[in-house]
């Protein structure tokens, strides 16, 4: 909508040091569009310049001209998903458009109910009117599936590529989701494991990915040691790539194995600490956590799922039951704690537990 303004009229090679000076002064409308005539620039302003700021106009802008002209109003873009949507879809569908997503790197990752499929590059684009540091929006197309717990996408808006680089607590990851599991929704995991890591220990993460505990733990104590351990080829080329660009090469090593059966083998009895990251079956791999743990005992980081009528108390007698079949005992859990709800009646819980 056009709008009257006061501006100040001046040559183009005087445009840049006038957007400076005015913006210093708090001068410049930045709710209007700059004229660009053929030898000049109107920029417009909030208010006329007085006093000092005059003054100093008229030293260090050889020439210029103060009138009122009419403007074009920026648009400005939307604060919100639905706001960015509200005159793309009708009310019914609008309502059901997901308001929460993940963000890896400068990739949305978004859930489209099947309901929503056809407006879905609709939704893509408004999603990067609104996120402003995202360059690419896929959907996904499937669920987890496999041993490297990797699923498919839809390309809907930006973009087209499934690489980027996630920044997450002063560390650097090279992230390919197509081909190596990564969630930022365990950030705080990340963050809470790598501060309870002391100087001198050893930590074996079974199924490290490409990195995000055991970079973290490498960047925050120098006098430790990370044996970071993945079956998937891709997640361990990315994990290598992570431990060079976060510098923590002489303190992280990246292992391309099972986890079971280096832990019966290089890493037998060298834990003090170990991380099971691998919720839908690390229940399964207890007994690697017992076998890498020292004879003197250490800690477990398990993260499970519990699905209702379970509970987090269920899953913390099913751990030390299987924990005691592999010749070792809980002496206590440490910390117990839903993180987030996955699914209606599903969530992904953390135990920490002392094994002896």
């Amino acid at each position: 909508m056009p709008k009257p303004s006061v501006c100040i009229k001046i040559p183009k090679s005087q445009g840049e040091k006038t957007i400076i000076l005015t913006t210093k002064f708090g001068l410049a409308d930045k709710t209007l569009i700059i004229q660009r005539e053929e030898e000049s620039l109107c920029i417009p302003l909030v208010r006329e310049p007085q006093g000092i700021e005059l003054t100093t106009l008229k030293s260090q802008i050889t020439t210029f001209k103060l009138y009122t002209a009419v403007f074009s109003e920026k648009q400005l873009p939307p604060d919100t998903l639905t706001q960015a949507l509200q005159d793309k879809l009708p009310p019914n569908l609008l309502a059901k458009v997901p308001q929460a997503f993940d963000i890896i790197g400068d990739i949305v990752v978004i859930d489209i109910p099947p309901q929503l499929k056809p407006c879905q590059n609709t939704i893509g684009e408004a999603i990067l009117q609104t996120q402003k540091n995202v360059t690419t929006v896929l959907a996904k197309a499937g669920d987890i599936r496999g041993i490297f717990r990797v699923r498919d996408y839809d390309y809907i808006a930006g973009e087209h590529k499934t690489k980027t680089i996630h920044k997450e607590f002063g560390c650097q990851y090279h992230v390919d989701i197509a081909k190596a599991y990564f969630s930022p929704r365990l950030s705080h995991e990340h963050e809470r494991v790598a501060a309870l890591v002391k100087d001198g220990e050893t930590v074996v993460d079974l199924f490290a990915g490409v990195g995000p505990f055991s970079v973290l733990i490498g960047k925050r104590n120098p006098k430790v040691k990370v044996y970071a351990v993945d079956l998937n080829p891709d997640a361990v080329e990315l994990l290598t790539s992570n431990v060079w660009v976060n510098k923590v090469e002489n303190r992280v090593i990246p292992i391309l194995a099972d986890a079971r059966e280096i832990a019966t083998t290089q890493l037998k009895g060298m834990a003090d600490r170990v991380i099971m990251n691998l919720p839908e079956t690390a229940i399964n791999f207890v007994d690697a956590a017992c076998n890498a743990i020292k004879p003197q005992g250490g800690v477990a980081h398990f993260y499970g799922f519990v699905r209702s009528p379970d509970t987090i108390e269920n899953l913390k007698q099913h751990f030390s039951d299987i924990v005691e079949k592999n010749g070792r005992k809980v002496e206590v859990f440490l910390y117990s704690k839903s993180i987030r709800e996955t699914a209606p009646f599903e969530s992904q819980v953390v135990l920490d537990a002392k094994i002896v």
